[in-house]
This record gives structure tokens, C-alpha cells and sequence, in this order.
């Protein structure tokens, strides 16, 4: 009788399984929206905000993977996890309409946490909303440190790194890789866009540069608009001056079109080339292909080929099964923050408090792809940014199974300090 029932168990956890699976790879639309996980009684709902369209929409493509591959491994622990509902709206990169999105999701959808947004000056609106309505705001792409230091919201919580743990990592690069600097002051150059994201990441590198008491020099500091066409006045700006290190903190198809156009100067033998926060992204390897010159100091927030961990490999895998390419970091943020708060509801309950599910997220441990052996990325209880490892490599020639011709490896790693 007792083996009996136990098949019986078993039986009905597999189909369970096989439902939730099911649901989770044929996701539903409803006036617009995405639906994701179960459709009905979830016990918690979750309301995402993405760009899906536009310049911005491969990482809100790519975030829905991500949020299925998350859904796909909460529903292995049918009897640990909390199920639930995910509902993705297009934000189209417009602070207004996330907004409106936010209150649609509380009052509408009974939305207790807010996950996603990729731009910084989108996220710090949403925030400030979520906190009125007092729900939980995960964030998965942005970076400004802005948001963290000070803390804008106690509802706010940030799952991917942010400029100023990419600032810091590079700032210990730059003082390894220029070790007599206290003999001759590093020549620096930087070129940002024009808005938030630039300038704070700028005021991150400068103020972890002094802080670890590296003799550097400022050439020039530009500024482009974001989406702008021409660089070449740019360029011309750098090599009209002796630079011994060039910062580009540009990102996706601004970056992609800086590369292009610099290519046909002397910019890349002129000075070294780094971009410690999100030149490695493995959109933009794929778009530059060739046409990405080797031996350029990079990072992203996710890479593909490290760490050689199963659950890297595994997730790079499943999404590519999944979508029939490779996911930009994205993807792994967006899984990050449905861990998260399956995670933090885990520990309270699906009838916690708010008070109850602050402190399980401000003691926030989580294993995640990025994460090398023996780390995991836990967060800080007085910022509510995740702390992990940041990975800096150099472009090199690529034989890799990701068949690109570039890919990153000579890695430097930064631990994060408790």
C-alpha cells in the first residue's frame, strides 16, 4: 500500500511537471501582454516591464526567455517554489507609459513585485511608483548606481550589477595593468553617452580610481547623444591627443557603430580600448563578428563561456534550445529576479508581510550562472544591490562552439568584498 501511494505521488508530480512545462514554453497573450507561468491561481503575481520592441527589444526578447527558463526550474521543486504568474508589458523605453504599466499591475493584476526595466532613468520613475503603491521592485538590466547609493526606494532591489561594482573591477584592472603609474600618471580618455548611465559611470571609475590611490591623468571626457550616427568627430577628438588608455562606456548599437567607424582610424593602435561594464555583451560579439579587433579589455554582466560551471552551461544551453541562439545578459537578469522572488516567498510565505519579505531580500542568497564554484551572489542589506564577481577579459580569436570569431578569455576576476 505504501509502495502504492508513493507511486501515485510520484506519478502526480510528474504531471504536474509536464503541465507546468507545458504553460511555461506556450506562453499566452492577453490585450497585448505576455503571460508567463500559471494562468489562473498563481500564489504570487509578478508584473515584468520590458521593452519589447525598438532599439531596446532583443533584451526584452531575450528577458522573457530568461523568465521561462527561471519558471522552468522553479516548477522542478513544485514542492518548494510558490507557483507563479508573470505578466510582460512592452514599456517601448517610455517612462510614462511604465508608470501607468506599474499601477496597472497593482491594481488590476494584484501585483505584489515589479520585475525588469533596462533603462536607468525608466527605472528610477518606476521605483518611486512601486513605492507609493508599496510592492516590490526587482530590477534586472539597469545600471545606474544611482539607484542604489543612496538607496531610492526600501521597496527596491537590484539583481544585476550596477556601475559602480563594474567601475570598481575595472579601476583594479587599470591599476594592474598600468603598475607604474606612481612613476608616470596613466593618460585616460573617456567617452560616454549623454545622459545618466554616462555620467554616473564616469563618477563610479573616477572615484575608484582615487580611492585605490592610482596616479592617472584626465585627457578628455566626451559626451555623444545616445543613438548617435557619427563618431567620427569623436574619434578625430582621441587621437588628437597622447592617451594611454581609452574608456568606452557605451553599450548595444552605439558601441556596435563606435567599433565600425573607429576601425578605419589608428584609434585602436593609438591607445588601449576598454569598456569594463558592457563591451563583452554577446549581442554585441555577434554583431561586430569579425569586424571586432582582438586585444580589447572587455566585460558584460553575463558571458556565455564563463564560468565553466554546469548551471552556466545548463542555462546557455536551455536558452538556446529555446530560442535557436545565444542570450545576451539580459536574459540571465531577468532569470536572476524571478529567482529572487520565488526565493524571498520561499522563506516568508505567500501571505508574508512586506516587512517579512524586505528582510528575506536584503538576506538574499541566490546561486546563479554567473556565479563561479564556491560563490554565490548574495545581497547587501543597506543598498539592496546583489552583490556578485565581475569577469574582465580581452578579445581573442574564437574556435568556441558559440561559432563567433570573437569571443573574450584571459580572464581577470574581482570578488565582490562582504
Amino acid at each position: 500500500m505504501i509502495r502504492t501511494t508513493m507511486m501515485i505521488k510520484n506519478l502526480t508530480h510528474r504531471y504536474v511537471l509536464i503541465i507546468l512545462l507545458s504553460t511555461l514554453l506556450h506562453p499566452s497573450t492577453v490585450a497585448g501582454a505576455i503571460v508567463l507561468g500559471e494562468q489562473n491561481d498563481a500564489d504570487i503575481n509578478v508584473g515584468c516591464l520590458f521593452p519589447l520592441t525598438g532599439r531596446g527589444g532583443l533584451y526584452g526578447r531575450d528577458s522573457q526567455i530568461g523568465i521561462q527558463i527561471a519558471l522552468e526550474k522553479l516548477a522542478q521543486s513544485p514542492d518548494v517554489y510558490p507557483t507563479l504568474k508573470v505578466v510582460i508589458e512592452d514599456t517601448r523605453s517610455k517612462a510614462s507609459r511604465a508608470t501607468r504599466i506599474v499601477k496597472d499591475f497593482v491594481e488590476k493584476g494584484r501585483s505584489r513585485f515589479i520585475c525588469g526595466v533596462v533603462n536607468s532613468s525608466v527605472a528610477w520613475q518606476v521605483a518611486k511608483v512601486a513605492a507609493q503603491e508599496e510592492v516590490f521592485f526587482i530590477g534586472t538590466d539597469h545600471a545606474s548606481s544611482r539607484m542604489t547609493s543612496p538607496l531610492v526606494s526600501p521597496y527596491y532591489f537590484r539583481v544585476n550589477n550596477n556601475t559602480q561594482q563594474s567601475a570598481i573591477a575595472g579601476a583594479k584592472y587599470i591599476k594592474e595593468y598600468f603598475p607604474n603609474s606612481a612613476e608616470k600618471p596613466i593618460r585616460i580618455s573617456h567617452i560616454a553617452p549623454d545622459y545618466d548611465y554616462g555620467y554616473t559611470i564616469w563618477q563610479d571609475l573616477v572615484d575608484a580610481l582615487d580611492s585605490l590611490g592610482v596616479h592617472y591623468q584626465v585627457v578628455t571626457t566626451l559626451w555623444p547623444r545616445l543613438y548617435e550616427p557619427n563618431y567620427s568627430a569623436f574619434i578625430k577628438a582621441l587621437l588628437e591627443k597622447p592617451t594611454d588608455l581609452v574608456i568606452n562606456s557605451m553599450w548595444g548599437g552605439d558601441l556596435v557603430a563606435f567599433i565600425q567607424q573607429a576601425n578605419n582610424t589608428s584609434l585602436f593602435s593609438h591607445a588601449k580600448f576598454a569598456n569594463f561594464d558592457t563591451g563583452g555583451n554577446y549581442e554585441v560579439l555577434v554583431e561586430l563578428g569579425k569586424d571586432l579587433p582582438e586585444g580589447l579589455i572587455m566585460s558584460a554582466r553575463h558571458h556565455n563561456n564563463w564560468p565553466h560551471t554546469p548551471l552556466n552551461q545548463w542555462f546557455v544551453s536551455r536558452f538556446y534550445e529555446l530560442s535557436g541562439r545565444y542570450p545576451s545578459y539580459a536574459a540571465e537578469g531577468a532569470y536572476s529576479g524571478i529567482m529572487a522572488i520565488a526565493e524571498a516567498v520561499h522563506l516568508t510565505g505567500v501571505d508574508a508581510s512586506n516587512d517579512a519579505l524586505k528582510t528575506a531580500l536584503e538576506h538574499l542568497s541566490l546561486r546563479l550562472p554567473e556565479d563561479p564554484e564556491g560563490f554565490s551572489s548574495f545581497m547587501d542589506p543597506k543598498t539592496h544591490q546583489l552583490q556578485q564577481v565581475i569577469a574582465i577579459g580581452t578579445t581573442t580569436g574564437s574556435n568556441s562552439k558559440l561559432s563567433l570569431p570573437r569571443l573574450l578569455s584571459h580572464w581577470k576576476i574581482y570578488y565582490p568584498e562582504r
